[in-house]
């Protein structure tokens, strides 16, 4: 388990504070006629935090947890850069096990918030899963994950795929181009398995879609079956994320999806090939966000605005100057109490490139994104999306009317304390105001960019719903005997 920035820093800080206090007094007590050492009172000026905009905090010290990913970077900058402590937030950053296990340790109170898959604090709410209240105000990041192959399985799709002048597969790479491959496994009588992160998990359902624009049935859950592989032709199960390159090795998975640095460690270790990324399934994807429950969140109202507000600087920080400061994210990262992985496997996605098959180098300039694009914005229509996908491989199952899609979202988003972070930091001059989405009602326009080009309104989901040929629609339901039927 890491500790980080314990008493001692806290101590230093308050000492701060009352020398700050301490010198305004004697200033006052002396009616400005005895002159204090003006280098003295500025110094301890600057190492202060700002009284006037520090909001009355609920609890000052606290623990959030996240799992080892180069995209819980907004947690370890708001660390690394003083932004809690500007909020007057003593923080312990503690990395996870798993996503059940961070997961279970918010509802319990053992952690006050977390880095969470997107889909989590929505699973939890509606009952997938453990039932819990789970709320966010923050998104933390968009894009981020890629599809990775074994070497084995790349090779077999090769003679499919379309190719470049110079040799080079022609991108975005589809699932089409699998589909030979899982009907060999099938003909032979052999299970095709594929790794993901966690039911719920943004990863589940990209692999999902990806798999089914290409024809390919990723399986459904059923009430009585919740390994989500009913009439699958692909069997999806879960690997925690830095086990997946070990796990490919063994030959134990043909293919996972998984955030970074998990898929260009593959690429590294020469063990396997990205295919595909998250970007090019559906562009501008949310991808984690940062989750408390509910009744904490009542309980703690300003700590919650203090936390994010010092997470929407960490996004600005790590987006600035057309990412100047991530080489600097990527040491950070690379270290052991947070992601863990060589700085050169970090930074090969972190700094706007992406490895592909091994020498396949491509500039992918927004494979991360952490503020740019409102990206720290949480809309309703984003928590719509996921809600289908449950919907669509049978998680949630049975159909639901269009309100009660927008119901949840309302009940798990907040971009309403969102706003309140965003405008305090705008009044103390730390964010532009055009920097955040002020005047929308929460929703997207429609969304274009998926690789099956099917357009999204978050508005219309059971219309959504009805434009896949794989999948649940309004009115189905997958039977104890594994069969649809029309409600």
């Amino acid at each position: 388990m890491t500790i980080l920035r314990k008493s001692g820093l806290r101590n230093t800080r308050l000492g701060k504070v009352a020398s700050f206090l301490a010198a305004g007094a004697l200033l006052a007590g002396c009616g400005g006629e005895t002159e204090t050492p003006e280098t003295t009172v500025t110094e301890d000026a600057a190492a202060a935090p700002n009284l006037e905009n520090m909001l009355a905090l609920e609890k000052d010290e606290l623990t959030f947890g996240f799992i080892k990913l180069t995209d819980m970077a907004p947690l370890a900058i708001a660390y690394e850069k003083g932004y809690f402590e500007d909020e007057g937030l003593f923080v312990t950053l503690e990395p996870q096990a798993n996503w059940k296990v961070l997961l279970d340790r918010v509802i319990d109170g053992e952690l006050d918030g977390a880095h969470m898959l997107a889909g989590q604090p929505l699973g939890a709410t509606i009952g997938f899963g453990t039932k819990a209240d789970i709320i966010t105000a923050f998104s933390m990041d968009l894009n981020g994950n890629g599809i990775t192959v074994s070497n084995e399985i790349w090779e077999q799709m090769k003679p499919h795929i379309p190719m470049r002048e110079d040799g080079k597969p022609v991108h975005p790479i589809k699932a089409d181009y699998l589909k030979p491959v899982v009907t060999k496994f099938k003909n032979e009588g052999k299970p095709f398995k594929m790794g993901m992160v966690f039911p719920v998990s943004t990863h589940n359902y990209e692999l999902r879609y990806w798999l089914a624009a290409g024809g390919i049935h990723p399986g459904y859950y059923g009430a009585d079956d919740t390994s989500g592989q009913i009439q699958a032709d692909a069997l999806l199960s879960v690997t925690p994320p830095p086990q997946m390159p070990s796990t490919l090795e063994a030959g134990t998975i043909y293919g996972y999806c998984v955030g970074e640095p998990w898929n260009q460690q593959a690429v590294f270790k020469g063990i396997g090939v990205p295919v595909i990324t998250d970007y090019e399934i559906w562009k501008d994807n949310p991808e984690k966000v940062f989750g408390v429950s509910a009744e904490w969140a009542e309980e703690n109202p300003n700590t919650h605005i203090a936390v994010v507000k010092a997470l929407i600087r960490a996004a600005i920080w790590l987006d600035e100057n057309d990412n100047a400061n991530r080489p600097e994210a990527v040491e950070i990262l690379s270290r052991s109490d947070y992601v863990g992985a060589d700085a050169e496997v970090i930074a090969a996605s972190m700094t706007g490139t992406f490895e592909y098959e091994k020498g396949d180098k491509r500039a992918v300039p927004d494979f991360n994104v952490f503020f740019r694009y409102f990206a720290t914005y949480p809309y309703y229509s984003d928590a719509i999306w996921y809600l289908t996908q449950m919907r669509r491989w049978g998680q949630i199952p049975e159909s639901k009317p269009d309100g009660w899609y927008m119901d949840v979202a309302k009940k798990v988003y907040r971009p309403d304390i969102y706003m309140k972070a965003a405008q305090a930091l705008i009044d103390e001059g730390k964010a532009q105001k055009q920097d955040f989405p002020f005047g929308t009602d929460g929703f997207k326009s429609p969304q274009t960019e998926f690789i099956d080009s099917i357009v999204f309104d978050g508005r219309k989901p059971n219309d959504y719903l009805s434009k896949f040929s794989i999948g649940l629609k309004e009115g189905e339901k997958v039977t104890e005997t594994g069969e649809v039927l029309t409600q």
